[in-house]
C-alpha cells in the first residue's frame, strides 16, 4: 500500500497531542518533527480583577464574548470576588455578542442569549453578524483570549463605541530555540508542511518573522514549498490574515482529519503527476 506522506518533513507546532499525530504521520510514511509554538498559557488573575470589578460596577451596552474558556473563566473569578450576581445581571441585562459554538453554550449555562452569533467560529464571521447593529456611543465589553483581535477592535470604533477589554489569560511566547529553527527550516526548504492547531500558534511565527525582518521569506516558502494546514477555520482565517492564501483545512475540525486531508493532498498530486 503506498503510503502518501512518504519522505515528507512536517512540523507539528502544536503542544497537545503531539505523539498521537506524530504517530500518523509515521504511518504514512512521514517525518513528524514536533516545534511547539503555542507557548505558555497563564490566568493574569491579578491583573484582570481591577478591570472585571470596573465592568461590573460600570456595566456596558454590548458585551462580546470569543472564547467558552474565557467566558468561565470570567464567572468563575467573579465568584472568586463575591460580585457573581452583578457580573451575571450586567451580562444578561447587555445585548450580547457570541463567536464559537463553546462559547455559545458557556453563555447558555449563565442565562444569556446573544443577539449576534457567527456562522463559522471565526472572528470574520463574528464581525459579520454585529454588521446590522448600532455601535455609535455605546459602551462595549470584549472578551478576549490572549489576543488583543485587532480587526474586531477597530470594526467596533470605526463605528464609534467605546471599547473595553477583559483578558482573563495571557500567553507568553513559545521557546527562542524552537521558533528559530522552525523559521529557519521554512527559509531554507527544509518542511514540506506544517501543521497549526490554533491561531496562537501562527501568531508566535509570524510575531517573531516581523522581529527578525523575515516575513517576506516565511511567506514565500508558504507559497512554494511549504504547505500550511490548519486543524479548523480559526486557524486558517489567523493564517489568511498574515498573507498565507494556500491552506489545507479538512472539514471536520480534528487533528487527526487534518493529518488525512494533508495526506488526501498528496494522494491527489501524485495522481495528477502519473497522468
Amino acid at each position: 500500500m503506498e503510503k502518501d506522506l512518504m519522505g515528507k518533513r512536517i512540523a507539528i507546532t502544536g503542544s497537545r497531542k503531539t505523539e498521537e499525530i506524530s504517530m500518523l504521520i509515521k504511518k504514512q510514511g512521514g517525518i513528524p518533527l514536533v516545534r511547539s509554538l503555542q507557548g505558555t498559557v497563564l490566568l493574569s488573575e491579578k491583573e484582570v480583577e481591577p478591570d472585571l470589578k470596573r465592568f461590573v460596577r460600570d456595566g456596558a451596552d454590548w458585551v462580546i464574548f470569543t472564547t467558552g474558556m474565557g467566558t468561565n473563566t470570567l464567572y468563575e473569578l467573579a465568584k472568586k470576588l463575591d460580585v457573581e450576581n452583578e457580573f451575571l445581571q450586567v451580562i444578561r441585562l447587555a445585548k450580547a455578542a457570541s463567536r464559537g459554538y463553546k462559547t455559545l453554550s458557556a453563555l447558555k449555562e449563565l442565562g444569556v442569549n446573544p443577539l449576534a452569533v457567527d456562522q463559522d467560529g471565526t472572528t470574520r464571521g463574528l464581525i459579520q453578524s454585529l454588521e446590522g447593529f448600532d455601535f455609535f456611543n455605546k459602551r462595549v465589553m470584549v472578551q478576549l483570549h490572549g489576543e488583543q483581535a485587532p480587526k474586531l477592535t477597530k470594526f467596533l470604533e470605526d463605528r464609534g463605541a467605546i471599547v473595553t477589554k477583559l483578558l482573563p489569560y495571557k500567553h507568553i511566547a513559545p521557546e527562542a530555540e524552537t521558533i528559530t529553527t522552525i523559521c529557519d527550516e521554512l527559509l531554507t526548504d527544509k518542511l514540506d508542511a506544517v501543521c497549526f492547531t490554533t491561531a496562537n500558534q501562527v501568531r508566535s511565527l509570524f510575531d517573531f518573522a516581523k522581529r527578525m525582518g523575515s516575513v517576506d521569506g516565511i511567506l514565500k516558502a508558504f507559497e512554494f514549498n511549504t504547505h500550511a494546514v490548519a486543524v479548523g477555520k480559526v486557524t486558517q482565517e489567523a493564517l489568511r490574515e498574515e498573507g498565507i492564501d494556500r491552506v489545507i483545512t479538512p472539514e471536520n475540525e480534528r487533528m487527526g482529519a487534518m493529518v488525512v486531508e494533508l495526506s488526501r493532498y498528496y494522494r491527489t498530486v501524485n495522481i495528477s503527476n502519473n497522468y
